[in-house]
Formats: C-alpha cells, sequence, structure tokens
C-alpha cells in the first residue's frame, strides 16, 4: 500500500466488509430459528444439521470453484461470448490472493461477503423443503445454489462487466434476483418433485395449515433475518473508491460509495428504503393477511425483497409503495398455486423470496425505466423488457430447471425424499436415534444411582 490514504482506505474497506460478513452470518442463525419454529418436534434437530452442514459444505466449493466462477463468467452466455480465464486467474484456490498475505487485504473479506450471499441461497431451499428431504439430497442442492448457480448469475447481472447489464440494461442492485429469484425458482423445481408432507393436503385436495411448533423462535429468527439482511445491504456497496479506478466513469473528483454496479450511492439513501420498505411489506402483509402472525412477519422480508431491484434509486416513499404491493401479488400468488398444483412450501419461501425477486425486478423496469443501468456509457438503460427477461433468466433458466432435473435424477435413484414410515416417525429418531438411545441409557443410569444412595 502506497501512501498514508491509500493505506486508510484499503483498511477501511477491509474492516467494512469483515462487519458486514459478522451481521450476514445473523442471517443463517435467523434461517436456522426460523425453520425450526416452523418444523414439528420430531424433526428439530435433523432441521438444524442440515442447516449447519451447509456452512462447511458451500464454504468450501465456494473457495475452491464458486469464486473463481464470478470473475470468469461475466460474458460467457449460451448465445456467445467467452470464459476470462486472464481476469479469474487472480480467484483460484491456488492463487497468493487467495491465502494469507499483507499485499492482498481485500479479497479474503470480498469472497467472504459473496460466501454469506451463497448461505443465504441455500438456505432458502432449506427451509421449502422442511420434514421430508434427505439431508444429503439437500446438501447437494446446496452446493449447485451456492456455488454454481447464484454465482453464475451474479456473474451475469450484478458485475459491473456482466453482460445481462450492459446488453438488457439489467439493474438488481440489492438482489432481488440475483439471490432471491434465483432461490425461489430453485425451491420451486425442488418441491415440485419431492412431493407435500404427509397429511398437508386433504383426500379432496384442500390444502391444510400446518402451524408453527414454536412461534416465539420463528419471530426471533425473523427478526435477525431483519437485522442480517441489514448488513446483506451494506455488503451491496463498495464502501469508497476514486473516480479513476473507474476509468472516470464516475461523475465529480470526490470519493464516494458506490452500488455493486459502480454508480454513486451512500449508506443513508439504503437506510431510508430498507426501513421504508420493511414497513411497507409488515404493513400490507398484515391488511391482505387479516392479521396472521406468520404472513405478517414474512411480508416485511418480501416487502424488502421486492423493493431491492431498485432501493440504490427509489425514493423512500416509492420504496415503501414498491415493498407492499409486491407483498399483496405474492401473498394471492402463493396460496393460488398451492390450491392449483398441490406444492407444499412449508414456510413460503418461494413467495416470499422468489416470487417477490421476480416482482421487484418488473416493477423496477417501469418505476426506473429509462434510467442508467451502470454509470458506464454505451450500456442499455433500464427497461421492463431487460428486467423481464432478467427475471426469466433468474428464476427458470439458472433457478427451476437444474433443480427440477438434479430433482428427478435423485427421485430416481431413490435418493430424494425419505421414506414414509420415517416421516411419520420423524427425521430426529430416525437420523440421530444413536444418540437419543444413549441419552436415554445415561439417564437411565443416573435414576438407577441416584436410587442406591437413596
Amino acid at each position: 500500500m502506497e501512501g498514508n490514504l491509500n493505506a486508510l482506505t484499503t483498511v477501511f474497506t477491509e474492516f467494512y466488509y469483515w462487519v458486514t460478513v459478522v451481521f450476514m452470518f445473523l442471517i443463517h442463525v435467523g434461517f436456522c430459528m426460523y425453520e425450526v419454529g416452523a418444523s414439528r418436534a420430531r424433526n428439530h434437530m435433523h432441521t438444524l444439521m442440515k442447516n449447519i452442514m451447509i456452512i462447511p459444505l458451500v464454504t468450501v466449493t465456494f473457495f475452491f470453484f464458486g469464486w473463481w466462477i464470478y470473475w470468469a463468467f461475466p460474458n460467457f452466455y449460451i448465445f456467445g461470448g467467452a470464459i476470462d480465464f486472464e481476469a479469474a486467474a487472480s480467484y483460484t484456490p491456488w492463487s497468493p490472493n487467495m491465502g494469507t498475505n499483507l499485499d492482498d487485504r481485500i479479497t479474503g473479506v470480498f469472497w467472504a461477503a459473496f460466501l454469506l450471499f451463497s448461505w443465504t441461497a441455500a438456505s432458502i431451499v432449506s427451509g421449502s423443503v422442511i420434514e421430508r428431504i434427505r439431508s444429503s439430497a439437500l446438501w447437494v442442492h446446496a452446493v449447485l445454489i451456492g456455488s454454481v448457480f447464484w454465482i453464475i448469475d451474479a456473474a451475469w447481472g450484478w458485475h459491473w462487466d456482466g453482460w445481462m447489464v450492459k446488453l438488457l440494461g439489467y439493474h438488481d442492485a440489492y438482489a432481488s434476483g440475483v439471490i432471491h429469484a434465483i432461490a425461489g425458482g430453485y425451491a420451486l423445481g425442488v418441491i415440485m418433485v419431492l412431493g407435500p408432507r404427509i397429511g398437508k393436503f386433504a383426500p379432496d385436495g384442500t390444502p391444510r395449515d400446518i402451524p408453527p411448533q414454536n412461534p416465539w423462535m420463528l419471530t426471533i429468527g425473523i427478526f435477525l433475518i431483519y437485522t442480517g439482511f441489514w448488513g446483506f445491504y451494506a455488503a451491496c456497496n463498495v464502501p469508497i473508491i476514486s473516480p479513476e479506478v473507474i476509468d472516470g466513469q464516475i461523475v465529480g473528483a470526490t470519493w464516494t460509495a458506490t452500488n455493486i454496479y459502480l454508480a454513486p450511492t451512500t449508506l443513508s439513501a439504503i437506510t431510508f428504503n430498507f426501513l421504508m420498505s420493511l414497513s411497507g411489506g409488515l404493513m400490507a402483509a398484515y391488511v391482505v393477511s387479516k392479521g396472521d402472525a406468520f404472513w405478517t412477519f414474512s411480508g416485511g422480508l418480501a416487502g424488502i425483497i421486492t423493493a431491492s431491484a431498485g432501493n440504490d434509486l427509489y425514493h423512500p416513499i416509492q420504496a415503501m409503495i414498491v415493498g407492499a404491493i409486491g407483498v399483496v401479488i405474492v401473498y394471492k400468488l402463493h396460496f393460488w398455486v398451492e390450491r392449483k398444483f398441490k406444492l407444499d412450501d412449508a414456510v413460503g419461501a418461494v413467495a416470499v423470496h422468489g416470487y417477490s425477486g421476480v416482482v421487484g425486478l418488473i416493477i423496477a423496469g417501469f418505476v426506473l425505466w429509462g434510467a442508467p443501468s451502470s454509470p458506464y456509457e454505451g450500456y442499455a438503460t433500464i427497461s421492463p423488457w431487460g428486467q423481464a427477461i432478467g427475471a426469466f433468466i433468474m428464476f427458470f433458466v439458472l433457478g427451476f430447471a437444474p433443480a427440477w432435473i438434479v430433482s428427478k435424477l435423485q427421485a430416481a435413484a431413490g435418493v430424494l425424499r425419505i421414506p414414509e414410515e420415517v416421516e411419520l416417525q420423524g427425521l430426529d429418531y430416525a437420523e440421530h436415534h444413536a444418540y437419543e438411545d444413549a441419552k436415554a441409557e445415561i439417564i437411565a443410569a443416573d435414576k438407577a444411582a441416584l436410587a442406591q444412595k437413596l
């Protein structure tokens, strides 16, 4: 690092991303609590275990190839382009940048920020399939969504040089589509093959409500997700950058924070819009669900996700209205899909993340029509058709389609869903019975020893 100003900027940026990673870790804590609160007691340990194991599996695979994909694939797509091996060379697992050194203080924390996005994508899928999927099957999907498919869409639509940004004018500053639409679409592909939980639908096809086992834990979980999501928003920004770093494309001479596309923004702006979209979502969900607690809490998250695509450019009142509109649409759509196709999305993840992401992208296309997608000259501007095509790519091409294909292969091999008798008995006993038996033996021995003393 040359000069005190550059040194301070580098250390500040390093610490900034480190703090956002710690905040985003709360998202995973929240998902664990949320899913345990939503599942029945006989499946709690299984629910926790499949979420915990997402951490090492996605982390290791993201280190070995996921991070490389982001830098290699911005302009590689089905109709042309090429893999950028030169740009990605610094992000191979054997590169000096991917290890401890004093010359590169940024790669590790920036990699970690994207890694936490990967965990989030995998956890979204995890929630929709609780109580009936084999752990091993879920872990395969976690690696695919976390270290392959979402990072491809990030390279395409969440990279300053991504082909979707340049050619479609795709704009998704805080990941309505890049994380949430793809994860929701992926979850839909899995549950379409996986099938509903036993007892979810009556013999005549009427869906039955399976209420949360522990509403308190579920509520605390969603609040931790809100908190982590705030860190998520901050991690989507570059905290400070000089205009010359990006070839003078930023107007003005002062150093500034930027969004992921390197367009100037501020933490103040996203704080306004984060809280207003959260509030719009909560109020709309309370009204449309007639005060249902589960959907009210989830509606806050859906409101943020719907507004996220344009929350760097919206006015706070726009963010509130967009969040509220999105919640009404996705709430109605969730129950229509459930009745029509007999799909069991246990925590509403497809709706809250997937449908909200798609709706948010399309709304942004209309509200921000004609605005620059990026500060770089020659890039397409934001438009309804560019956002709609982007939403289709995120939800169906990179989300639903691969999930459905892999799930079909797993089902054909008999490794997707647990047997019916195991589901009725509970996954905790079936997969962790040795632990339970040992615990029972210890308790019995303690009782016998106490009886001898008495």
